[in-house]
C-alpha cells in the first residue's frame, strides 16, 4: 500500500471535520457521537498513530473531544485482509454517526454492511469503479 502524506492525510482529517453536521452542534445536543474507523496497519505503528493523533486533534479543533461528546471506536485490521468483514460488521453494529476507513477494502466492506450509515473514506484508487452500487 503506497503510503499518504501526512498533508493529504491531514487535508483529508479536516475535510472530515468540516463535514461533520453543523447542526448538531448548533443544537447543543448533549448526545456523545460515535465515529466508528476501521485503519489497515498495526495500532503500534508510529506513523499510523500519528495519523490517529491529527484525526482526534482536528476534530478537537472543531470542538469534538474523545470522552466528551464524541467517542472513536477504532478497529485495526493490520495486513489480514480476512479480518476487515469482520470488523465492518462490529463497527456498523455498534451504530456509529460515521465510519471512516482508510483503505479501498475497508471501504468496500463497510458498504456492504451499511446503507444508511454515512462513510467517509481514504486511500481508494478508483472511489467510482470500486464503490458505485
Amino acid at each position: 500500500m503506497n503510503a499518504i502524506r501526512r498533508r493529504e492525510f491531514i487535508t483529508l482529517v479536516g475535510g472530515v471535520a468540516a463535514a461533520w453536521p453543523l447542526a448538531a452542534r448548533a443544537q447543543q445536543d448533549t448526545r456523545v457521537r460515535r465515529i466508528g474507523v476501521l485503519m489497515w496497519g498495526d495500532e503500534n505503528d508510529p506513523m499510523l498513530k500519528s495519523w490517529v493523533s491529527a484525526f482526534t486533534q482536528a476534530l478537537a479543533n472543531f470542538g469534538w473531544t474523545d470522552g466528551r461528546n464524541v467517542r472513536m471506536d477504532l478497529r485495526w485490521y493490520g495486513d489480514d485482509i480476512n479480518r476487515i468483514g469482520a470488523f465492518a460488521q462490529e463497527l456498523v453494529g455498534l451504530q456509529p454517526d460515521i465510519i471512516l476507513a482508510n483503505t479501498t477494502p475497508a471501504t468496500v466492506a463497510v458498504q456492504r454492511e451499511t446503507r444508511t450509515i454515512p462513510i467517509v473514506f481514504a486511500n481508494v484508487a478508483d472511489p467510482v469503479a470500486t464503490l458505485v452500487a
